[in-house]
């Protein structure tokens, strides 16, 4: 694929990158980001802020809520669009694909793997188990990121207000993010075109003067050559990319038969790929009613182990589907072997599912990029970002609760039914490792890996405790 025009070149023609920043060194920085990203999008997205922002300052603040209020407003998974985003803005399309592809690489592998085990052995709880620290850790991480982002971004009254009411809106009534995050682009819009300071002094924007800006990365605050908008490029990248994504598809609409698993993987999760708005929690009722009672590919308790496996192992918890594409195909080999069919669902599934996310970032992205100096798109995206905190916090609840608690029971609360934890049901043992793993965040300052590590060093000491008792 090829880069847009203006791009500087070396006497080779190879294009230079003027931040200084080795391919090299940030294929190693992707993979980090992609072996530590636990804990859904919430957990995934304070950990590329972390490194990206606070630790290596490759990214600056702005740019990177900029770029995170973009990937918000797409279908798919929102945390590897954004590391498709990040990649692509430090290293061009290559540095795009390789953080996207290596974003999903470790959840790939190990949801191929325990599908394996699922499949001959039965269910792999085991996992869990070991997975069951890194999951305190992540929470205290992702807690660290809600703080930090909410201290940058929800300076004014009206911020904090936007962030509060989304917070609610999903917490109480479920209302789609997707939604939620336009409704606060228009307030951003309207604050901005009525002269109001709260959104003027929080944007995004890369202008000349605006304090804000970020001058302080490494990538620096201006936009980069390869980042301006170029339609030739944006028109060939795109059609490889749709050819790549659909390409698959239409093939075996045109030779599997009518009840090829296959063609049913390949056109269910296609369309996915482009109704998913919400992210991953959003979609996963679909998903699971679809796979269950439609196609019955598996059984809702397999539905629930497999999101199980996809809660408990690093990437996307989108990477569900991987193991529902597996057991489909499994189930329904086609006249192949069993194990073989179901690995090629789960490929298939993968496929059809992360492909589009490549597409919607290499054709808007540049557009995006090259607006942040607009000061009405800006007060839209600092609007748009306080309501990203409401939802991280949102997510972020929804994660603790879960792992903190083995029960739910539905609730009447302000005219909404909702679920909320049984007391009795407490995690001693999650709770313990989660007050450690804040700790250790807040008050010791350790690194996330040393907060990782030692967490899932304790879980694993835990486990073995209670199996002994």
């Amino acid at each position: 694929m090829g880069q847009p025009a203006g791009s500087a070149t070396t006497d080779s023609n190879r294009p230079t990158v003027s931040h200084g920043i080795p391919f090299g060194v940030a294929v190693r920085v992707w993979a980090r980001i992609a072996l530590l990203s636990f804990g859904g999008p919430a957990g995934q997205i304070a950990v590329m802020h972390r490194i990206l922002v606070e630790e290596l300052k490759w990214v600056g603040e702005r740019r990177f809520l900029h770029a995170l209020s973009y990937c918000m407003l797409l279908p798919g998974p929102e945390a590897q669009q954004l590391a498709i985003y990040l990649g692509w803005l430090l290293h061009r399309t290559r540095g795009g694909l390789v953080a996207g592809t290596l974003f999903v690489l470790p959840g790939f592998i190990a949801i191929m793997a325990l599908s394996w085990l699922y499949a001959l052995y039965g269910r792999v709880g085991i996992v869990a188990a070991l997975f069951f620290g890194l999951k305190a850790a992540v929470l205290a991480i992702v807690v660290q990121a809600i703080v930090r982002v909410g201290q940058r971004a929800l300076k004014t009254w009206p911020m904090r207000a936007l962030a509060v009411a989304t917070f609610l809106a999903i917490f109480l009534f479920g209302v789609p993010f997707p939604l939620l995050v336009l409704a606060a682009a228009a307030i951003g819009y309207a604050g901005h075109r009525a002269g109001s300071k709260a959104f003027a002094t929080a944007g995004h924007g890369a202008a000349k003067g605006n304090a804000l800006a970020d001058e302080d990365s490494v990538l620096g605050a201006e936009i980069p050559a390869h980042a301006r908008p170029n339609l030739g490029w944006a028109l060939r990248t795109g059609a490889t990319l749709l050819l790549a994504w659909l390409v698959p598809v239409a093939l075996l609409l045109a030779f599997a038969g009518p009840d090829s698993t296959f063609r049913d993987i390949a056109v269910f999760f296609s369309k996915m790929a482009v109704v998913t708005f919400g992210g991953a929690y959003a979609v996963l009722a679909y998903v699971a009613q679809q796979g269950v009672q439609h196609y019955h590919w598996l059984t809702p308790g397999e539905m629930l182990d497999g999101l199980g496996m996809a809660e408990t192992t690093p990437g996307p918890l989108i990477m569900v589907t991987q193991f529902v594409g597996f057991m489909g195909a499994f189930r329904n080999p086609s006249g192949m072997s069993p194990l073989l069919a179901g690995t090629l669902g789960g490929m298939l599934t993968t496929w059809v599912t992360f492909v589009p996310c490549f597409l919607w970032i290499f054709i808007g992205a540049p557009f995006i990029e090259r607006l942040r100096g607009n000061a009405a798109l800006a007060a839209s995206l600092a609007a748009i970002t306080a309501a990203i905190v409401g939802v991280i916090s949102s997510l972020a609840l929804w994660f603790a609760v879960h792992f903190l608690f083995a029960d739910m029971h539905p609730h009447a609360l302000f005219g909404a039914t909702i679920d909320l934890p049984v007391p009795a049901s407490i995690r001693w043992p999650a709770l313990a490792l989660t007050a450690c793993s804040l700790l250790a965040t807040f008050a010791m300052k350790l690194s996330t890996m040393a907060v990782l590590l030692a967490s899932s060093l304790l879980g694993i000491a835990a486990y073995i405790l209670l199996l002994a008792l």
